[in-house]
């Protein structure tokens, strides 16, 4: 009741008509921010801070979280329109959510993305707003060898992404795995693999210049290529009978988005982790337990709900450690945090007790900025549409442009425009000789996590490894990890004794 009532103050301050006018003004200011690739939360909201000094703390972080949420609302509607990820976040919708599109079913990828949003945002705001100080005592019992297992966890789902052919898949790991190598070495401070001995090399391969190649300049190659030049980006003409039958079908999908929203809560929660591996790891996971998994890839809409209801659960779990703990679960809750202390406000324990003002009425706009943030969305998708009905002709120069400026945007570094059409290439070749992208992907972006945990791990234990398998939370995971690897294998040997069963009958 205690806990009802604090909730029942807050939507007092998050109605208030300066602070609900902020919650718009951010969720669709957010929206856009998301959709422009190369942007994300992370550039929309250290953009914006500035602006937020000419009002109280209290509404400036409202403000503030109202762009950190329509972003991640945003990020799907690049990724399903143009097959640009509009921030890391979205990559992961790029896979279903591309090829909904060039099948006429935009709409249907643009409501699952909207609804599955608002579900994953929901869901984690309710567990926010119930379990916060305990949820951050189990966040701070993940040290290196626990999150090392995590990121092993996600790695075991690659072979589920990458489809049938195995040795494929475990190329596209590794050089996934060796871009993310690049650079300077987490330990000893020494620089590795910097190719051909260009200088660009020495800041590392971001994650969001290589996406926005491989999913916006080389699936526009290969779309020119399919189509001639000549094809519509799609066909879908919006009713109310077909909305109404998209959101029908949408309710099958009530398990994916709960798992999913579930998942990516509790990875945003861990420090280091946040909305992207939350996002990946719960498109590995529904694609390994849905009914309908060979679809995945190929345009099937769990594909679009499991990280979208991810990495909006993910976005509110972030703020968790944030408010609690005093320690910021992603990049753009390090911005967040910084202007908290800017404004003289002091994340941890106490918090609750010295601003309750602040901390209840950021917990009730996360309720308002949802909703608002759906039906902006659900209204918009005409809009959407017709933009994707705009001639291949006139929309692939548009992609070039969008690609070019979020590659640039993402660094400020011309080098990096470079490295974003080397990687267009390099992806529309994997594409023709039949290796799967997702992957690649998934291994750049944990690798960078993965590797220190992993050597910090074993500078904690002298170099042995049991350190993974003694700690009962490592162990767990890294157990569940081995047997989900093992998978393929079993399968394998099954499918062999049964032709071999059936040859001999």
């Amino acid at each position: 009741m205690e806990i009802l009532q604090h909730l029942f103050d807050g939507f007092l301050i998050a109605f208030q008509p300066l602070n609900i006018g902020l919650v718009v003004l951010g969720v669709i200011v957010g929206l856009f921010i998301g959709a422009m690739p190369g942007l994300g939360s992370v550039n929309g909201v250290a953009i914006l801070v500035p602006m937020t000094f000419l009002v109280p703390p209290t509404a400036a972080i409202i403000f503030l979280a109202a762009i950190y949420y329509g972003a991640m609302y945003g990020g799907a509607i690049s990724s399903v329109m143009l097959g640009i990820p509009g921030a890391s976040t979205a990559v992961a919708t790029t896979f279903d959510g591309r090829p909904l599109a060039l099948k006429g079913l935009a709409d249907k990828a643009l409501l699952g993305a909207a609804v599955a949003s608002f579900f994953g945002g929901t869901l984690s705001v309710i567990l926010f707003t119930g379990f916060a100080p305990p949820l951050a005592d189990v966040a701070l019992s993940f040290g290196d060898p626990e999150i090392f297992a995590l990121m092993l966890l996600a790695f075991a789902t690659f072979v589920g992404l990458g489809g049938d052919d195995i040795p494929k898949t475990i190329f596209s790991i590794a050089i996934g795995l060796v871009l993310s190598s690049v650079g300077f070495d987490y330990i000893s401070g020494e620089p590795r693999l910097l190719l051909f001995g260009l200088d660009g090399f020495l800041n590392q391969i971001n994650f969001l210049v290589l996406a926005i190649g491989i999913y916006g300049i080389g699936e526009m190659l290969w779309t020119i290529e399919v189509s001639r030049g000549d094809s519509m980006m799609s066909k879908a003409v919006i009713t109310v009978d077909r909305m109404w039958g998209n959101a029908k079908e949408l309710l099958g999908t009530w398990k994916v988005a709960v798992t999913s929203s579930l998942l990516g809560f509790f990875v945003g929660i861990l420090p280091a982790a946040g909305a992207t591996p939350g996002s990946l790891m719960a498109y590995g996971v529904a694609k390994m337990t849905h009914k309908n998994s060979e679809n995945f890839g190929k345009g099937e809409v769990a594909g679009v709900v499991a990280p979208e209801a991810a990495n909006n659960a993910a976005s509110t779990g972030s703020m968790l450690p944030m408010l609690t703990l005093g320690i910021p679960g992603s990049p753009t809750t390090a911005i967040l945090l910084g202007a908290m202390v800017i404004w003289g406000i002091t994340p941890g324990p106490t918090l609750f007790v010295d601003q309750p003002e602040l901390v209840w009425g950021l917990t009730a706009s996360l309720y308002v900025a949802n909703l608002f943030a759906l039906l902006a969305n659900v209204f918009m998708i005409p809009i959407f549409l017709w933009v994707l009905r705009m001639p291949f002709t006139i929309l692939a120069p548009v992609i070039f442009v969008l690609s070019v400026i979020g590659g640039y945007a993402a660094t400020l570094r011309l080098f990096d425009v470079w490295l974003m059409l080397i990687f267009g290439v390099g992806g529309y070749l994997l594409r023709k000789l039949d290796y799967p992208l997702a992957p690649a992907v998934l291994a750049i972006v944990l690798g960078p996590i993965a590797e220190p945990k992993l050597r910090q791990s074993l500078i904690i234990s002298d170099g042995d490894i049991s350190i993974f398998i003694t700690r009962p939370i490592s162990g767990t995971i890294t157990v569940i990890a081995l047997l989900l690897i093992l998978l393929p294998l079993f399968k394998l040997i099954r499918d062999r004794l049964r032709q071999k069963a059936s040859s001999t009958a």
